[in-house]
């Protein structure tokens, strides 16, 4: 299924890159990896770290600035470890810390700060989450590797802050959180572009936007919306494993079923023409052979005619026109027949023994005529015993009623003919060994139990 699986995949890149089979066939680098070849050829494992803007504002809807007129950029920083499953497609854990902070210089366009608060400061204590990672740039055929990588983020995380108010009346600053932790469900979206500077080492350039599950971030409820927050951030990545593998999200499948077909193309181009180049090589050869055997013909034509058919040419045969298989001697003429000696054959009980033991031993693999290794040793003595007293062996092969008639009686035909090819490559006389097949038509035991078709299923030797 796998192989079938290869050609068809190759064959369709064979379609769609047909107008540029002509082009020049590319060699394979350090970076190339043969396509399928599965996860254990790349790296799929990375870690980054990454450094940025945390601020209240984002880029969506009216309220943009959400529940304060002026977004103070603050630090942030984060990390995150990614496992790269398919080029395309990537599962990424993130941590994010920092400080978000707001004020309120006027609000809503009034000339003076008439809001119950002027400043908002949010310690994110922490921010952890999951994410898909989509990476959309290994789809064009051109490149091998791809050097900017733009992609697409969403996942879902828990996150902890801390949120301190100032009044606008002078009064002390308000720890919204009372001194704690508020923890909050939130939904990072984001997006960005990599740019790969060294082999496993990208600049990772992104904006995300996280989605809170309540309107509690900055500790003011202005609206019925809930809060967001922005990250702005570059950094670094670096890819783990070994240094000769490349990294899966730089790879481009594409590309390299393109290259795959492209060399097997040349591959097979090649062998073409070597082949091409033997036969023609061979055909030369063919025809000064046939010269030479035509001219070797024309001189031997004279020795070579047997009118008689008795082996003996023309040339020297001293009786002509002897009797179609009549035996001759040099000169062609008949040899004397000697008279056929009575020979009578005796087998002993010793020699029974040796066949009932080859019966008994004789095994072959289920379904199949392939004789198993443990019956050659008895078998090897019934071929010492054939050779030494040049006796006759009738082999009957049977079997049980499981299968159709026409494939048991082929199989008992094929597993008797099994026995008598052994015997015979171990010097017994193949004109006095006759291998029948019965199938299913003659049963010694019953076919309704295992024990009685194992009994049926068997080879018997007859010593004559």
């Amino acid at each position: 299924m796998k192989t079938f699986l290869k050609q068809a995949a190759f064959s369709l890149s064979g379609v769609l890159l047909g107008s540029c089979a002509f082009a020049q066939t590319p060699v394979p680098d350090a970076n190339y990896v043969q396509p399928f070849s599965g996860d254990a050829a790349f790296r799929t494992w990375s870690i980054g770290v990454n450094a940025g803007i945390l601020s209240t504002y984002t880029p969506l809807q009216n309220n943009s600035r959400q529940d304060f007129m002026t977004p103070q950029a603050q630090l942030g920083y984060g990390a995150y470890i990614k496992k790269q499953i398919t080029p395309s497609f990537g599962i990424q854990a993130d941590y994010l810390g920092g400080k978000i902070e707001s004020a309120n210089s006027a609000m809503r366009g009034a000339p003076f700060n008439n809001s119950a608060y002027t400043n908002v400061s949010t310690s994110v204590q922490y921010a952890a989450s999951l994410s898909a990672h989509y990476n959309m740039a290994n789809l064009n055929w051109h490149y091998k590797t791809i050097g900017i990588q733009p992609y697409f983020t969403a996942g879902v995380g828990l996150m902890g802050f801390k949120t301190i108010l100032t009044p606008s009346d002078g009064t002390p600053q308000l720890d919204v959180s009372g001194g704690e932790s508020i923890d909050e469900v939130f939904v990072p979206v984001g997006a960005g572009f990599k740019l790969n500077i060294a082999k496993g080492v990208n600049i990772d350039l992104g904006y995300k936007v996280a989605f809170l599950n309540s309107d509690n971030l900055d500790g003011y409820k202005y609206a019925a919306n809930n809060d967001r927050f922005s990250y702005g951030h570059i950094g670094l990545e670096f890819a783990l494993g070994s240094k000769s593998k490349p990294q899966l999200s730089t790879h481009n499948p594409v590309n390299s079923m393109r290259n795959e077909y492209l060399m097997q193309e040349q591959r097979l181009q090649s062998a073409i023409d070597a082949q091409k180049a033997a036969l023609d090589a061979q055909k030369a050869a063919n025809d000064q052979l046939r010269s030479d055997l035509a001219a070797t013909n024309a001189n031997l034509a004279k020795f070579s005619a047997d009118s008689d058919g008795d082996g003996v040419p023309d040339f020297f045969d001293k009786c002509p026109a002897t009797p179609s298989g009549t035996k001759v001697d040099g000169s062609g003429c008949p040899l004397p027949v000697a008279p056929k000696p009575d020979v009578r054959v005796i087998v002993t009980e010793q020699d029974r023994r040796i066949v009932n033991e080859a019966i008994k031993n004789l095994e072959f693999d289920f379904g199949k005529s392939t004789i198993r290794a443990k019956s050659f040793p008895s078998l090897d003595r019934v071929a010492a015993l054939l050779v030494e007293k040049n006796f006759s062996l009738k082999l009957a092969g049977h079997t049980d009623n499981v299968g159709s008639n026409d494939a048991n009686l082929n199989l008992s035909k094929d597993r008797a003919e099994s026995v008598k090819t052994y015997l015979v490559g171990k010097g017994a006389n193949a004109s006095r060994i006759e291998a029948t097949g019965y199938g299913e038509t003659q049963p010694i035991a019953t076919n309704k139990t295992a024990a009685g078709r194992q009994k049926n299923r068997r080879v018997e030797f007859t010593l004559f």
